[in-house]
């Protein structure tokens, strides 16, 4: 079981303080969403962009699905989800044109939203980090030109036995996304928040692949699509009963759910029903 120590339930701006100089580096304004909601916020047509992280544990695609069947705002069966990833990728590896175009994916009309996970190396170092930023803002800008709207999948960081676990990587990770988000007026998604939120509460309730440090196992994977689904359609998963058919423990999955929800309303600063 991992064990991590971190600092108690963390708001966005706490987080931002525990790091020497920041404010000095870079305004606080810039580590602010700028997005608070999407313009369409019941979108139904969604495609993933991203890596292993995506991926794991049945797709993360597929869990958010099942949250928004279960508690709309659409019902079963209308919702058109589409992941594409790559094995260990960043932002430059995928071919955004191509899986843009309508039927190439057979969903025959464009859609409405695209969600962009960037690769975990790509935080690392300040080259890495200025090239994530320049990716990110182009992918962004063809995206709203495809029609559809744009997020950014907001990481999580590395925790132990990862080789390069770093306790300062999630300040990296956040001033990586952050200005891209806010310079594209994309909505950012708080996943990687979460999980400092959720470590600092319940440090023994493990996220990460014990193997790596690295992938999410599943509770960390159920904990990121409560917070995507929460981030887009606006509506708390609080009381919801998916819990990936009973895989998930019932008091851990109320853990997590409101983890999402107080994560999702203090990053963006607004009440949910």
């Amino acid at each position: 079981m991992i064990r991590i120590a971190r600092s108690p339930a963390w708001s966005a701006s706490m987080l931002l303080a525990l790091v020497p100089g920041a404010l000095a580096v870079e305004p606080d304004q810039e580590l602010t969403p700028s997005a608070q909601r999407l313009e369409n916020q019941a979108p139904t047509r969604v495609l993933f962009v991203g890596n292993s992280y995506l991926y794991y544990n049945d797709s993360l695609h597929n869990h958010v699905k099942r949250i928004a069947e279960e508690v709309g705002p659409h019902g079963p069966g209308e919702y058109q989800y589409k992941s594409a990833t790559i094995s260990g990728s960043r932002l430059s590896h995928h071919d955004v044109d191509g899986l843009l175009q309508p039927g190439r994916l057979g969903i025959d009309e464009p859609f409405e939203l695209v969600i962009l996970q960037g690769g975990s190396r790509e935080v690392l170092t300040p080259d890495a980090r200025a090239e994530f930023h320049a990716k990110a803002i182009e992918l962004g800008r063809r995206i709203r030109a495809a029609g559809a709207e744009v997020a950014l999948y907001m990481i999580h960081a590395y925790v132990k036995p990862h080789a390069m676990y770093d306790p300062g990587m999630f300040d990296k990770i956040r001033r990586s996304y952050m200005p891209a988000g806010n310079e594209l007026g994309a909505l950012v998604v708080p996943v990687g928040l979460a999980f400092e939120r959720a470590y600092g509460e319940r440090p023994e309730i493990a996220l990460h692949e014990a193997f790596d440090g690295t992938h999410p196992n599943m509770l960390g994977t159920y904990l990121a699509a409560c917070v995507v689904y929460q981030s887009i359609y606006g509506r708390s998963v609080v009381g919801i009963e998916y819990d990936y058919f009973g895989e998930v423990p019932r008091q851990t999955a109320e853990f997590l759910r409101r983890i999402a929800d107080e994560t999702v309303r203090e990053f963006f600063g607004r009440d949910q029903p």
